[in-house]
């Protein structure tokens, strides 16, 4: 065969191929959870409803949206998944427009270490972007939100992207898996002594050597290449100490990474948008304001 039909027919079963995969997403738009590898993950421990990570999707108003999506990561301390940190954040942002999907990435507490997580959140972050190619959405607008541990996922994929791999068989391990930008909830950032213990545990083990501890604190992994982020923390918390955003804006600054940082005074760990008889700050509308500079909502 003819070189430029060999490449034509190359090209022909990308396409086909590619159809075919995201197709198979069709599940994950009718807000059902959709296994992220539907023939099993790679390491897993099992076949459980612990085992599978899933994405599920929040999709707004035909007529709203904006063309953007976002990937949501739920906290949890690598150990559980709050839900008011997936689909609470979800509802919020499809109401302005944005298309969510809350990733049910694999945990601590069932035996999982890195790197699984980042490999879940790798392949959200993919699989999400070809979904935006699907719906007509803009495969350039696709972010990151994560909550404390949550926060370190996030911070972990916006330090540790690839640009997909051309060659690959699986259509969407061809995508890349660089935010565009990222959201950053009184995050864990530090595998350090300002860290959070139960988080470092759950992801690394107990007894995890120093260059993995090094590697893990996102803080020190930040180059010019990571995206745009927005980072809100309290002086309160307890949980998390508000240095973990602290030292992760510090970075971005060294990098001429753009970035907001909020810090307010009052405030618990794990507020998210708030809940009755526990408020949260008004972070809500300084990130309207930064996902408006950011292009992500009109």
């Amino acid at each position: 065969m003819p070189l430029f039909l060999r490449s034509a027919a190359h090209a022909v079963l990308f396409i086909l191929g590619f159809l075919a995969a995201v197709n198979r997403l069709a599940a994950a738009t009718a807000g059902d959870p959709f296994p992220l590898w539907p023939e099993g993950a790679p390491g897993a421990l099992g076949t459980s409803a612990n085992d599978v990570p899933k994405l599920t999707a929040y999709l707004p108003d035909p007529a709203k949206r904006t063309g953007a999506s976002m990937l949501i990561l739920p906290g949890g301390g690598y150990g559980a998944l709050a839900g008011h940190e997936g689909a609470g954040y979800a509802e919020w942002l499809t109401e302005q427009g944005i298309a969510c999907y809350v990733l049910q990435y694999r945990l601590g507490s069932h035996g999982y270490r890195h790197p699984r997580m980042l490999e879940d959140a790798a392949r959200g972050l993919r699989m999400v972007r070809a979904l935006a190619r699907r719906d007509g959405l803009d495969p350039a607008r696709v972010g990151v939100m994560g909550s404390s541990a949550g926060g370190h996922l996030a911070s972990t994929l916006l330090t540790r992207f690839d640009a997909g791999r051309a060659d690959a068989g699986d259509p969407f391990d061809r995508e890349s898996s660089r935010p565009d930008l990222g959201v950053l909830c009184y995050p864990v950032i530090t595998m350090g002594p300002l860290g959070h213990n139960g988080s470092r545990n759950n992801l690394l083990g107990k007894d995890a050597p120093a260059d993995l501890v090094i590697a893990l604190s996102n803080e020190l992994q930040v180059t010019t290449q990571t995206p745009p982020t927005f980072i809100w923390h309290t002086v309160e918390d307890a949980t998390v100490p508000v240095e973990n955003a602290l030292l992760f804006a510090s970075a971005l600054r060294k990098a001429g990474v753009p970035f907001d940082l909020h810090i307010y005074e009052k405030g618990a760990h794990g507020l998210g948008f708030g809940r009755p008889g526990r408020e949260a700050p008004p972070w809500a509308a300084d990130f309207r304001f930064w996902l408006r500079r950011r292009g992500f909502l009109p």
